[in-house]
């Protein structure tokens, strides 16, 4: 191999330490994708699962005889997935679940243990970090294609899917095999949180806005300009 050759093929690697895929491109400007969780990454999940505890503590409006009491929780889970994404978000809201069951009394009203999945919330609990999930996967979506006032309406779409695809749903399976009612009157009974979930979705997507307008990187990691190292400070 020629001189020549030899140093066209050492400037085409990529540089020692760097990983493929990891990061931003620079050539297409695309937002990277994080691979592994760092210490941010472990605080946010800690302290988003603390604020999903602390939510509970907040008085329930109790709804009707079923022992289902509406409450802030739901904003705080949302407010999760729309900050942090799909996978830190269902950490976080996982975390703050296993907790509970493992006897903390952070459940609404202080309840705690393995005996609330024998009670008729158990489905909308078991739902949190699923829903936390998908409305992050859908803010990251959101976030990467839209802006202005479309990001807002979007962002409040993707919370009123999560919370009717996965904490509506699995509640009214819950309200089915713990409360022993029929599939209408659980339909029934579960719309009565349907006008305070479209007034927390509306809290959470203005909560999560003003954390991404203060904090770009939240979620979504813009490309660095070229020439920058990784070393800034």
């Amino acid at each position: 191999m020629s001189k020549t050759e030899h140093s066209t093929a050492a400037t085409s690697r990529p540089a020692a330490g760097t990983t493929s895929g990891a990061g931003s491109s620079p050539a297409t400007g695309r937002p990277g994708r994080r691979r592994r969780w760092n210490a941010t990454d472990l605080g946010l999940i800690a302290v988003f699962a603390a604020l999903v505890a602390v939510s509970a503590v907040v008085p329930a409006i109790p709804v009707g005889a079923l022992g289902v009491p509406i409450t802030v929780q739901t904003l705080a889970v949302m407010l999760t997935g729309l900050a942090l994404g799909p996978g830190r978000a269902f950490a976080a809201v996982g975390l703050y679940v296993l907790l509970g069951l493992a006897g903390l009394p952070i459940f609404s009203n202080g309840r705690a243990g393995l005996g609330v999945l024998a009670g008729p919330s158990a489905g909308y609990i078991l739902a949190f970090p699923l829903a936390a999930a998908a409305v992050g996967w859908l803010a990251a979506v959101v976030l990467r294609r839209t802006t202005g006032k479309v990001r807002a309406l979007a962002l409040f779409a993707a919370a009123m899917a999560g919370s009717i695809v996965f904490v509506h749903s699995l509640g009214i399976l819950g309200l089915m095999v713990n409360a022993r009612l029929e599939l209408s009157k659980a339909l029934l009974a579960d719309l009565a949180f349907y006008p305070g979930d479209v007034i927390k979705n509306i809290l959470a997507v203005s909560v999560a806005l003003a954390l991404h307008k203060a904090f770009p990187d939240l979620l979504v990691r813009r490309a660095r300009p070229a020439g920058e190292t990784t070393a800034r400070a």
